[in-house]
């Protein structure tokens, strides 16, 4: 599958390394809930350094896939609906990258703009990305089965987030911290499960689908025997 040998697969690797940075970033430390407290919080903490650095590892994966919309397009997608997708793909990096930068305040202290940026950031970016789920899924070439996990995933990510504003505000944030992971689990998974379903073909190359079908790309139907029709 070239696609996701040329595309996906350093997303992917960065995505891994995310994973495993969040992992070891809880694992140092002991003193907090994770029911109650966001990453966020986890990433305040004396042993956070890992849990920011995945942030950042997280926005630099997904920022490469949005340049892998454009180049290799998707036969037959909407372009208005691939254009949209490329732009909350990169509002989600965006919104990553800036919640790594700009951490929240301490557990227990008074917000701070800073953490207002990061806490804003952070939900612009969780509501675009199970958008770019949704106008993804029915666009790229890909089998029934992943276009359906897909929109389970998307459906999901928005359920949880409508969730944890719930938490936030009427809830007295009962179980906010689990929720968000929730939150945090279902749209990795969505991500990596975009970057395996790229286009595995660029740009006016056929794919197998099309060669049964018998459909000839203007470029191959320009030429035949190496001199126009």
């Amino acid at each position: 599958m070239p696609g996701i040998r040329n595309n996906g697969a350093p997303a992917l690797i960065g995505i891994a390394l995310a994973a495993l940075l969040a992992v070891i970033g809880h694992l140092g430390v002991r003193d907090l809930d994770p029911v109650s407290l966001t990453v966020s919080d986890y990433a305040v903490s004396d042993s956070g350094g890992a849990i920011h650095l995945a942030m950042l590892t997280l926005a630099v994966a997904s920022a490469l896939l949005v340049p892998a919309l454009r180049r290799l397009g998707v036969p037959g997608a909407r372009t208005g609906r691939l254009g949209a997708a490329q732009l909350l793909l990169a509002v989600w990096a965006g919104g990553l990258l800036l919640a790594g930068l700009v951490p929240t305040n301490p557990p227990g202290t008074e917000m701070g703009t800073a953490a207002y940026v990061h806490r804003y950031a952070s939900v612009v970016a969780f509501l675009a990305l199970p958008v770019v789920g949704w106008l993804l899924a029915a666009q790229l070439p890909t089998g029934a089965r992943t276009r359906h996990w897909l929109r389970i995933l998307t459906v999901a990510s928005l359920l949880l987030a409508a969730a944890q504003i719930w938490s936030a505000y009427p809830g007295d944030r009962a179980f906010y911290g689990l929720i968000e992971r929730a939150l945090i689990l279902s749209e990795v998974t969505l991500l990596a499960l975009l970057a395996i379903a790229l286009p595995t073909h660029p740009r006016g190359r056929q794919g197998p689908q099309e060669q049964e079908a018998g459909v000839v790309t203007p470029v191959r139907e320009a030429s035949v025997g190496g001199r126009p029709r």
